[in-house]
């Protein structure tokens, strides 16, 4: 596989000239970065109508070692945006993850990432990070109102009140551009951020990670399988992914106090290998790594017209898949809300929810890999007792096996008190409440998710009234599969937010609720 600067290539792109003089007026928005988060933030406002500049440093697709598990979340997205089929057709589907204990041939505990069943997508889909952006680029290049300028860093960022000045260094030059808003979805080491001299505080583990992708042939099952202190990895932990194509995701644990460059010798990733897989096992190493991590986040996510997204904004460690799920978590959430202010039909309090629901979804990602790595990685003699204990009891003790804790996978994050909820009303009791992400039911046409599409809309079962402006009604009958799963009777109602949220219900609906939750799911108070 090709290289550039020691980073490998997946797909070249030819780096994109600077633009001439009938192309430098400003931009409604330029987003910096085209990973994953960068391409699916262009992707949704690009379908909302809106032009938009890409500036990408490099001017290829990497390839290596980067995220591989795409939550049912995320694939809910990805459908939104018209790209979950290509993605969920190529990855590997699963929903079972093991923990092993030692050499014991039967796992300690096990867990399903679909305990809702009836739901179109699965709980996972493992697919290489590099498949992903290739597909939001192809989707992103059909669009004609939005330009990837490939090869273009940026080497200068001025906000103001109206919007941002940017300085980009493209092939031998510069050029100005002057965007009303700036998206970073730059990364860990993003340069926007380091340009506004803006903090990311956090936490750094002293810990370091083996990971090693290989491609065998087999028919291993499609499920994640995690060891505590393997016999290939005695006092250590190890991890087993497949991938598309034949390749399988293998994770050690090394410790903190490591030669790095034995470690990365391929006769010692061999000998690691091999002794996970047995003897005589055919394999081929595609990629290996070794990586630490931090858990860390900035104070905000909104700056004026500056707007930060992903790791940008927020770093996990890579137990729980948390890392590119919670970015697409994010541009879920911000695309409609900027969409509205672009179009004059946002309160004054819409994005500033952006920044306050982000960073409660980030704080609960960190929260949660945190704790992975603090029961993976105990630090003390006490956090030792107490994961030993727990493993010890889980192994005939039903109740200690869901406190096994191997990385909580990523899951969508509710916002039960969130500034665009509408309280219930009418003493409802069960399904989905406001704040909640909607869970997927199937209707007699389709999936309720892809009925909800992108907008306001209101599920109603068997009411009929005037709505506000940007609501589009979706009858269902109470006694539906999705009828039942939101706890619906006749004559209730749900409405929605765009980035699929329900943002209130009622039993006896009328028009001026209605109105009045559409009204501050907007951002105007009420």
């Amino acid at each position: 596989m090709a290289t550039q600067g020691n980073i490998p290539v997946w797909r070249p792109m030819p780096a994109s000239p600077p633009p001439g003089p009938g192309d430098a007026g400003p931009v409604p928005i330029v987003i910096v970065g085209a990973g994953p988060v960068g391409l699916a933030m262009a992707l949704d406002l690009g379908r909302r109508g809106h032009r938009v500049v890409v500036l990408n440093r490099l001017d290829f697709i990497p390839a290596g070692s980067k995220a591989i598990c795409f939550s049912k979340r995320s694939l809910d997205i990805f459908d939104r945006l018209g790209v979950g089929d290509a993605i969920t057709d190529k990855g590997v589907v699963w929903n079972v993850g093991k923990v092993f204990r030692r050499d014991a041939a039967d796992p300690l505990y096990q867990f399903d990432m679909l305990p809702v069943k009836g739901q179109k997508r699965p709980g996972f889909v493992n697919i290489q990070q590099y498949h992903v952006e290739e597909y939001l680029w192809r989707a992103v290049a059909a669009l004609p109102n939005v330009d990837i300028r490939w090869g273009h860093d940026v080497t200068g960022v001025l906000p103001d009140d109206d919007g941002v000045s940017l300085t980009v260094a493209a092939g031998q030059g510069t050029y100005g551009l002057r965007a009303g808003w700036l998206i970073a979805c730059d990364g860990n080491r993003s340069s926007v951020r380091s340009l506004l001299g803006l903090d990311f505080d956090g936490r750094v583990f002293e810990d370091h990670f083996l990971i090693a992708d290989i491609r065998m042939a087999g028919d291993r099952p499609a499920e994640r399988w995690f060891w505590f202190d393997p016999p290939f990895n005695p006092g250590q932990s190890a991890l087993l992914h497949r991938q598309p194509d034949d390749v399988w995701r293998l994770d050690f644990q090394l410790g903190w106090n490591i030669d790095r460059e034995k470690a990365l010798d391929p006769a010692n990733v061999r000998r690691l290998v091999s002794a996970m897989l047995g003897d005589g096992v055919d394999y081929e190493l595609v990629w290996t790594s070794l990586y630490t991590f931090q858990c860390r986040r900035m104070r905000r996510f909104l700056h004026g017209r500056v707007v930060f997204a992903g790791d940008s904004a927020h770093l996990v460690s890579p137990f729980g898949a948390r890392g590119c799920n919670g970015g697409l978590a994010d541009i879920d959430n911000l695309g409609w809300k900027l969409d509205l202010v672009l179009r004059g039909l946002a309160g004054p309090g819409l994005l500033d929810s952006y920044n306050h629901e982000a960073i409660i979804t980030a704080d609960e990602n960190i929260l949660n890999s945190s704790r992975s790595t603090d029961f993976l990685t105990p630090k003390s003699a006490v956090s030792t007792l107490f994961r030993d204990a727990v493993l010890d009891l889980a192994g005939h003790c039903a109740f200690a096996r869901p406190m096994v804790n191997s990385g909580r996978l990523s899951m969508p994050v509710s916002y039960p008190d969130g500034p665009l909820n509408s309280a219930d009303r009418d003493g409802w009791d069960g399904g989905v409440p406001p704040g909640s992400p909607t869970l997927d039911a199937a209707l007699d046409d389709g999936w309720l998710l892809d009925r909800l599409g992108g907008g306001f809309v209101l599920m109603a079962a068997g009411w009929e009234g005037p709505l506000p402006d940007g609501v589009r009604l979706l009858p269902v009958d109470a006694d539906s599969a999705a009828g039942r799963r939101y706890g619906m009777v006749p004559g209730s109602a749900c409405l929605f937010r765009p980035d699929q949220y329900v943002a209130g219900r009622w039993r006896r609906p009328d028009p001026a609720a209605i109105a009045a939750a559409h009204r501050k799911a907007t951002g105007f108070p009420t």
